[in-house]
């Protein structure tokens, strides 16, 4: 029998209870696993958003090879009448609409609000239609980028007496995102949001992404059997992609693909390290496409439609969150930093650069897993010491494992009633 089923069947009795009883206790199981379907909130389904694309704005001319991504997609749905809007940010590689981030504006329609799904700056699509930079990663940048983003998207879709108050919520990198343009939104009051809900961010992103790299050394026969579990992973993505009409590209598909079947204890944490380095090869080839800085793609090469990309397919796979900032990130941001080293540039891109905000920003909230494996050891306390009684820890979960669970859906929507 398979685990989801043999969870159903052990704890389906637990749906109706209101007390925190997620039932996985291995982080990493619970990472890919999620939570097993009768305890998941009970959300609309389906749900259908309006999907419209951003005007071009950036300045940048779009590499021929990336015309499909010259604008920027967004979606939303408005109440009938009138209530307060959410910003729903996803998280890394993640789409407007994708996995974790369409479960949250389900559930915060489904509670009154109207809803928007904004992109993560770290897809390819963020990278061509909207980073001004064309390199992700700069939090400072980055939010300015989501920023105005929002304020375009307001502009669109109009019905602004409908509109009560602002609100956002971020979930991993997303809410790191959120984190940095609730900082941006309370020196600027372009938005002014009267709440920012951060969901699972990393402390550190430098600390979190080379975790996140090593995961690989957990593939079975080490890095040289790279090629064939990555073949392996591709193959169960792509069946799972097939069944889905909705959920575009990020580590929430890679985990989809596998939840029914986990493989063993050890190829979880590999597991979990694959999907992160597939979504960090799209970053990286289309960072470096849109700067033409040279890193994958060799800087006298000019694409176009009709280039064949296979040929960076293997390059870029194989390039990680680490060795992007290395040799790409810092190289490309050092000339405008002559006063950083390489460390303290990296520190500019942590929580702990806006700790003093933090502190003292009533109006921003915190969920975290005790058990994250996007953390390293001890971070997670660093949490509830800046958010004080604004922090809500979970004793685990892994990483947005318990989202969907149905007491953690109905704390994140009560934070905002």
């Amino acid at each position: 029998m398979r685990l989801l089923s043999m969870l159903s069947v052990l704890l389906i009795a637990s749906a109706s209870s209101w007390s925190y009883e997620y039932p996985i206790n291995d982080p990493y199981l619970a990472t890919v696993v999620g939570t097993p379907e009768p305890l998941q909130a009970d959300l609309p389904d389906p749900f259908k958003l309006k999907i419209k694309r951003l005007p071009k704005t950036t300045a940048w001319e779009t590499p021929e090879a990336m015309w499909y991504s010259e604008r920027l997609e967004y979606s939303y749905r408005l109440q009938r009448g009138q209530a307060p809007l959410i910003f729903a940010i996803s998280g890394t590689g993640g789409f407007h609409d994708s996995g974790k981030n369409l479960a949250l504006l389900k559930a915060f329609y489904q509670a009154g609000f109207h809803v928007v799904g904004i992109t993560s700056p770290t897809h390819s699509q963020f990278v061509v239609a909207a980073s001004t930079t064309g390199v992700p990663g700069h939090q400072r940048n980055d939010a300015k980028d989501i920023y105005r983003v929002m304020q375009q998207i307001l502009g669109e879709i109009g019905h602004r007496d409908r509109i009560t108050g602002y609100n956002a919520v971020g979930y991993s990198l997303g809410a790191t995102n959120a984190g940095f343009v609730a900082e941006l939104d309370a020196r600027e009051r372009k938005i002014n949001f009267d709440k920012v809900l951060m969901i699972n961010p990393p402390l550190s992103l430098y600390t979190s992404i080379s975790k996140l790299d090593r995961m690989l050394q957990n593939i079975p026969g080490g890095l040289d059997n790279f090629n064939l579990f990555f073949d392996r992973v591709v193959q169960a993505i792509t069946s799972a992609y097939k069944r889905s009409s909705t959920v575009e590209f990020s580590p929430d598909i890679v985990f989809e693909a596998f939840k029914d079947n986990p493989p063993t204890t050890e190829e979880l944490a590999a597991l979990i390290g694959v999907s992160f380095r597939l979504s960090s090869s799209a970053l990286i080839f289309s960072a470096d496409t849109r700067t033409n800085f040279g890193f994958i793609k060799p800087a006298n090469v000019t694409l176009t439609r009709t280039s064949s990309l296979s040929l960076y397919d293997q390059p870029s796979i194989r390039v990680g969150f680490t060795d992007y900032y290395h040799e790409f990130f810092w190289p490309f941001y050092e000339p405008q930093y002559p006063d950083e080293s390489r460390d303290s540039f990296a520190d500019r891109h942590s929580l702990r650069s806006i700790q003093d905000f933090l502190s003292g920003a009533r109006n921003v909230g915190l969920f975290h897993n005790r058990d994250d494996v996007i953390l390293s050891v001890g971070e997670i306390d660093w949490f509830p010491t800046v958010f004080g009684d604004r922090a809500k820890i979970y004793p685990n979960g892994g990483h947005l494992g318990n989202l969907e669970y149905a007491e953690v859906m109905a704390d994140i929507v009560g934070y905002f009633k």
